[in-house]
């Protein structure tokens, strides 16, 4: 996922097919005198769908697709022959997809309803229904009336605009101000290879890392870029990446141990994310004091009392391996609640 690469907002706009017109044909044939009616349905017009696929990280694919339109479906024929359905437009995207439809209503606003969310590989959720066929001329065929000349038109795709957002489905996700040593920890616990630099918001996208805890179980962290005060009002990265942490079921806050004030800075990063969204209060959170290597065991003793009261603490080094499998079994025995 290069920096350029990552994509978690789209707008499409997408058409689904007509169905094809059903038939009004009678059956004609040499040594027939009368040939009844015979006309075929007519074919399903595409439908327009997504499908979640694991190979995906992204929605980059569809910045230059933005324009989804299903082919229309066939008309019938005689002899009772339907008209061929229309394939459906299948859309790949990654897990944590949600989609939402634009909606103008009668005073000229626009409302956005939810439509749903891909969460799982192979999920499909359609936009929209591709029109039925219509009814070939055979099917009205009755007592009364021995030769229909009536057959039904195909029905009517839909068509409309569509927001694709993608929130990053993980078990862990990092919360903390930029500098605070969260790639390097996901560096340290995965194969994950984030970009690491002395300099505020190095991470520009959310990385995605698998850690191996014991027993070959494993859980899945983000790297989610760094939060500084007022995100939620669009400073800095602004809340383009608090939609990200939605999807964690265990928040990791990560506070430097040079930071002036341990408990005060977790408060503000816990501040930013129930302002964006209060039901982030509901998640379990746990407390990494990062960079401890430098601290003896006096010092970390000293500092205990002033971390945040009833949340889960631990004084961890990436660089030095410090606590680093503690601090594994701590987030793997909250993800088990």
């Amino acid at each position: 996922m290069a920096g350029s690469n990552f994509v978690d907002y789209v707008k499409i706009f997408a058409r689904s097919g007509h169905g094809g017109a059903g038939s009004c044909h009678f059956r004609r044939e040499k040594f027939v005198a009368f040939g009844g009616p015979d006309g075929g349905d007519g074919g399903k017009g595409g439908s327009i769908i997504l499908q979640g696929d694991r190979q995906y990280w992204t929605l980059i694919h569809l910045k230059y697709q933005r324009h989804q339109f299903a082919e229309d479906g066939e008309g019938g024929h005689g002899a009772r022959s339907s008209g061929k359905d229309a394939e459906d437009i299948v859309i790949p995207v990654p897990l944590g997809t949600v989609a939402r439809r634009l909606v103008e209503q009668e005073d000229g606003t626009t409302t956005i309803e939810y439509v749903g969310e891909v969460t799982e590989h192979g999920d499909r959720l359609t936009l929209l229904k591709g029109g039925r066929g219509g009814l070939g001329n055979w099917h009205f065929k009755s007592a009364t009336n021995q030769a229909p000349r009536y057959a039904q038109p195909g029905e009517e795709g839909d068509e409309g605009a569509f927001i694709l957002e993608l929130k990053v489905l993980a078990d862990v996700g990092l919360v903390g101000f930029p500098n605070a040593g969260k790639s390097t920890l996901l560096s340290v616990v995965s194969a994950a290879k984030p970009k690491i630099a002395n300099y505020a918001f190095t991470t520009l996208e959310p990385n995605l890392g698998i850690v191996e805890v014991r027993d070959h179980k494993s859980f899945v962290m983000a790297d989610i870029p760094g939060i500084i005060e007022g995100a939620h009002e669009g400073k800095g990265l602004g809340t383009r990446f608090l939609r990200h942490i939605e999807r964690n079921s265990v928040l990791l806050f990560m506070v430097p141990a040079d930071s002036d004030d341990i408990a005060k800075d977790y408060e503000i990063l816990l501040g930013e994310l129930t302002q964006y969204n209060p039901e982030l209060l509901d998640k379990q959170r746990l407390l990494a004091v990062t960079k401890c290597d430098m601290l003896d065991d006096e010092l970390i003793e000293e500092m205990r009392p002033t971390l945040p009261e009833g949340v889960p603490s631990v004084f961890i080094s990436s660089v030095a391996n410090m606590n680093i499998t503690k601090l594994k079994d701590m987030l793997w025995e909250a993800l088990q609640k």
